[in-house]
């Protein structure tokens, strides 16, 4: 297996946002491009990150056609983060190592150990959603941090025709949408969730200019960051609880 990148910043955003959530990862490398799917070790969120075969340069996986890597995100990461903006990446494995070559002015060589990491593959669940909001990725920066000021979870609204996030604890906030301000799909509904986890998937929605979220009635949420290099989505078990 040999991959090169020519942008290698790509992964390093991933892996920056990934790592958030888990410290180890299995890579999965097919005909399709690179793949990561994993579950945190409290079983509250999945995420699942794409990055196309089309965003590599090169893409050879020898007489394999998928390969699967173990990986400490964290040891990922910090190689990662020595690549400059006009690095290229390539990443080869060899026997239990990947061999990770950054050149700008000059050839740098790295050597990351593989690791086996015992866990069944991991599919993100085909749920029904009575809801799709499709929003601007600053404005839901915004309301999740605003509800972080009063208390550790949001709930999610479509209430006659608008999309709510509002929050209550001894102080309570709330952010409200109007179809002109967000494109709703949607049916009246409402679940709650744990702003923890919506403030780490924050950093996901500062790749893309829209965000998509999928949720229905105390439902898991689905928040969905595309852009023209990769994809990024999470699914977010509710939060089951009575407001204030």
């Amino acid at each position: 297996m040999l991959v090169k990148l020519e942008n290698p910043n790509i992964l390093l955003k991933a892996v920056e946002i990934i790592s958030e959530l888990v410290l180890e990862v299995r890579i999965k490398l097919n005909e399709f491009g690179l793949s990561i799917i994993a579950m945190d070790p409290a079983n509250v969120s999945m995420v699942s990150f794409r990055l196309p075969r089309s965003a590599f340069s090169q893409f050879d996986l020898g007489e394999n056609p998928k390969e699967v890597i173990g990986v400490n995100l964290e040891d990922l990461k910090r190689i990662l983060k020595r690549c400059g903006s006009s690095s290229s990446l390539t990443m080869e494995k060899i026997d239990n190592t990947l061999n990770l070559q950054i050149f700008d002015r000059i050839k740098r060589d790295f050597t990351l150990c593989l690791i086996e990491i015992e866990s069944e593959d991991k599919e993100i669940p085909n749920l029904e959603y009575s809801s799709v909001i499709k929003i601007n990725s600053e404005d839901l920066i915004d309301a999740v941090e605003d509800c972080v000021v009063v208390a550790d979870a949001c709930g999610f609204v479509i209430k006659e025709g608008k999309f709510i996030i509002k929050a209550n604890g001894l102080n309570s906030a709330k952010i409200e949408f109007s179809g002109d301000q967000v494109e709703i799909q949607a049916e009246d509904c409402k679940a709650r969730y744990s702003l923890e986890y919506l403030q780490k998937f924050m950093k996901g929605a500062k790749l893309c200019e829209k965000t998509i979220l999928k949720f229905a009635n105390d439902h898991p949420l689905k928040i969905e960051f595309k852009n023209p290099e990769m994809e990024i989505d999470f699914i977010l078990a509710p939060r089951v609880e009575t407001e204030d």
